[in-house]
């Protein structure tokens, strides 16, 4: 029998423990993967059909499975989010500095919930990429930990797949093989008992690498897919006259003399044996899909270990990607950007006997969302303020239809708390071509917002559009809905404590009736 929590007072003299029982709390783990389109994962409709995620498939149908998940715009502003439970614009003393990806955060300003919830009685433990500040919180934040950090040796942060330097509980050690392999079996031992306290609940948060570029495939499964028929996109290439104008240098393919479609400029580097042979976007398609066995065979061995161990039944399971990745949709090859494509992640929650099983929810998620939820099935408070709302009575009924409700979600480059409070009007405000934006959803519809003075704004209706063609911010019989969508995000911004929502340049739409100076005009 666990012991008995008693209260607790954190570092700022907050009473955040309570009097429970440890052993009726389940265990939580929290599947992780990178760069992940939902178009690489069978279960969900959109993904090529000849796609074989067989553990992943088998994870959906023993629960739930959502369609709409923003997590994040791209690696460092995710984790942040997930670790604090706030949007990035609000998340204070997170900085970039010295060479990429070199960051640094005041876990005192910044703190992560897994500290609380140890000192609330858990065992935490976190295996694998570490995106989040050269201070990986071992000892703090964490009671178990291998990670690969990228923002402590920016000489090795580009070793997705092989020849790593991980800490393995504060020591440095070089690990060989393929890192994908080596998370699944680190976990699996974990779960097992190595490195874990036997009498108490635990979370393990296990961040892989893969399908993150150079996307490289295990050698076992290196030309898996070599012949599987690859569509285009609609508007790989454009033109995208409904679309801002940013879309023109985030261009990511080109039509080669061949007549064949080629990756450009824009995107993540993805390996090239024959030596920088242009790759085409049916071979990337193809690479990137090989990369993804090795992450699905590992976690159905982690959730094979979990059954053996006796666990299964109570632990909460969570699947994500960080964000998605544009596989041409748009014409990106990157993330960063606010349509589905880009920004949606996979989600899938599982808990047998808990959860219904085999459901879709087309409910909305944000990072926020997914932290609460995550705390609250845990029995644990937090003495901050968060941002999301749980979503535990939604998982109980997955498919019952929810009155509407704003979730925002945006991209503030590599800015982070009050830095974000100045918008810039050079090229500052990009970030791998894409400037910074805000967006929304509600009910059926998106509304993007990109803080470029003169902008469009865009309106989509995910129902009708999925593939996000037409933007109805354009039609004046939609003005209406634009100035409904566009106060509603503002308001959320207001709840979140922006610091730039009075900033908010004049977009196209706006000029010629603009707000006062410094306010925002619904």
């Amino acid at each position: 029998m666990r012991a008995a929590l008693i209260v607790v007072v954190w570092s700022l003299g907050l009473v955040v423990g309570q009097a429970a029982a440890a052993d009726a709390r389940p265990n939580i783990l929290f599947l992780f993967s990178d760069d992940q389109n939902p178009r690489t994962i069978r279960c969900y409709p959109q993904s090529w059909e000849w796609v074989e995620t067989p553990n992943i498939d088998a994870l959906a149908r023993s629960g739930v499975r959502f369609e709409h998940c923003y997590l994040g715009a791209w690696c460092m502003p995710s984790r942040a989010t997930l670790l604090t439970g706030r949007h990035p614009h609000a998340i204070e003393s997170m900085t970039m500095q010295g060479v990429y990806p070199g960051s640094s955060y005041d876990p005192e300003k910044c703190p992560f919930w897994p500290r609380i919830l140890r000192k609330q009685g858990y065992q935490t433990a976190q295996i694998g990429k570490w995106h989040t500040g050269t201070d990986a919180g071992y000892g703090r934040d964490w009671d178990y930990q291998i990670v690969w950090n990228r923002p402590k040796r920016a000489s090795n942060a580009g070793n997705y797949y092989v020849d790593q330097i991980v800490d393995w509980n504060g020591v440095e050690k070089h690990v060989d093989g393929y890192s994908t392999d080596n998370y699944s079996q680190w976990a699996c031992d974990y779960i097992r008992g190595e490195g874990r306290t036997a009498d108490k609940p635990w979370f393990l948060w296990l961040c892989y690498g893969a399908i993150h570029g150079p996307s490289t495939p295990a050698p076992r499964h290196k030309g898996l897919y070599r012949n599987a028929p690859v569509e285009l996109p609609s508007d790989i290439l454009g033109p995208r006259p409904e679309k801002p104008a940013y879309l023109d240098r985030s261009q990511a393919w080109v039509k080669g003399e061949d007549g064949e479609i080629y990756a450009g400029k824009s995107g993540e580097t993805f390996g090239d044996e024959a030596g920088k042979r242009r790759k085409t976007y049916a071979d990337f398609v193809r690479q990137m899909n090989e990369c993804g066995r090795a992450l699905d065979e590992g976690i159905g061995q982690v959730l094979t270990a979990l059954k053996e161990s006796g666990q299964l039944e109570n632990t909460l399971i969570v699947f994500a990607a960080d964000q998605g990745f544009g596989m041409g949709e748009h014409g990106f090859r990157s993330k960063l950007a606010p349509y589905e494509a880009t920004y949606n992640s996979p989600l899938i929650v599982a808990q047998a006997g808990k959860i219904p099983a085999g459901k879709v929810c087309s409910s909305p998620v944000t990072g926020p969302d997914l932290v609460q939820t995550i705390l609250k099935t845990a029995g644990v408070e937090v003495p901050w303020k968060m941002h999301g709302r749980d979503l535990s009575e939604l998982l109980a009924d997955p498919e019952r239809i929810e009155a509407p409700r704003v979730a925002l979600f945006e991209d503030m480059g590599q800015k982070y708390g009050s830095e974000c409070d100045a918008i810039p009007t050079d090229d500052s405000i990009f970030h791998g071509n894409v400037p910074r934006w805000i967006a929304i959803r509600y009910g059926r519809h998106k509304y993007i917002r990109t803080l470029v003075a003169g902008e469009m704004e865009e309106i989509y209706d995910l129902q009708a559009d999925p593939g996000e063609l037409t933007n109805l911010a354009l039609r004046p019989e939609h003005e209406e809905l634009l100035r409904s969508l566009r106060a509603k995000a503002v308001e959320e911004l207001r709840r979140t404590e922006s610091g730039f929502v009075d900033r908010l340049p004049v977009t196209r739409a706006m000029r010629s009736d603009p707000p006062a100076a410094g306010k925002e005009k619904s």
